[in-house]
């Protein structure tokens, strides 16, 4: 089953509505019309309604961050029908920073992609082993657990609906990356696992590799057989760096 390429960058707590409007100009001019992949960018809340209407047509415009809840007292926060009121397409749910820096579990990481799905919004689950992890040999586990966590609570079928992003975090902002080779093993992995839950689900959803991806490397990445595309950090923060990696997945969506 052929998966279409997904370059998605995700900017971040970066960015002014300086950075915002140059960007969106350059992606304007640089990205062609017509092309057989998928781009999308995640900015900041407060910069989503600028990205919504300045982009080009054929990218999409995603939300960082969820509340689990529809509406109330949690200050702060902002709801998935709020986002979706804006136009937003997507949400990433369960980065690890997010994991980390702001203890969300696997349970409420769970509940946040059942409610981008309530409101419209296309998940992108977070999932990924810390160094230490990695290193007792506990990747399969920790890495299916945050999946498992989300089939349980909206089933197989609607984690169908998402796409999931394979993130090594001991390979984010580190400057390390993955091989080619690693990161298929875990696609690989989780691909296999699903489809003994469901095989047409499994053939069919995307699994993007985020960990230091750049033009340089996106190539003998997404040429692996289960990865179908990235989820882009630093590269992403500059048009021609992030174009870059948008060529390479160009190339690979037209046979070359």
């Amino acid at each position: 089953m052929n998966r279409k390429l997904l370059v998605a960058g995700n900017w971040k707590m970066h960015g002014s509505l300086t950075f915002v409007r140059e960007m969106m100009a350059d992606f304007n001019t640089m990205l062609p019309v017509g092309i057989n992949y998928d781009v999308a960018v995640f900015p900041v809340y407060i910069h989503l309604y600028e990205v919504i209407n300045k982009k080009p047509e054929q990218v999409m415009c995603g939300a960082q961050n969820l509340s689990e809840y529809d509406d109330g007292a949690v200050t702060g926060e902002v709801s998935g029908g709020m986002l979706s009121d804006l136009g937003c397409d997507m949400v990433l749910v369960g980065h690890s920073e997010r994991r980390i820096k702001n203890n969300e579990d696997n349970t409420e990481v769970a509940k946040k992609f059942a409610q981008a799905l309530k409101y419209g919004l296309q998940p992108i689950l977070c999932v990924g082993e810390s160094a230490v992890q990695r290193q007792s040999e506990q990747t399969f586990t920790a890495v299916w657990a945050q999946i498992q966590a989300v089939i349980d609570e909206v089933g197989i079928e609607k984690l169908g609906r998402g796409i999931i992003a394979y993130e090594p975090v001991w390979a984010i902002g580190t400057g390390e990356t993955a091989t080619s080779e690693q990161a298929q093993e875990v696609h690989q992995f989780i691909r296999s696992q699903l489809a003994l839950n469901d095989d047409t689900i499994a053939r069919r959803i995307r699994i993007l590799y985020g960990g230091s991806c750049k033009g340089s490397n996106a190539y003998e990445l997404f040429s692996m057989p289960d990865v179908d595309g990235g989820l882009i950090g630093g590269a992403s923060l500059t048009a021609q760096d992030f174009m870059a990696i948008c060529q390479q997945a160009d190339i690979l969506s037209q046979g070359v």
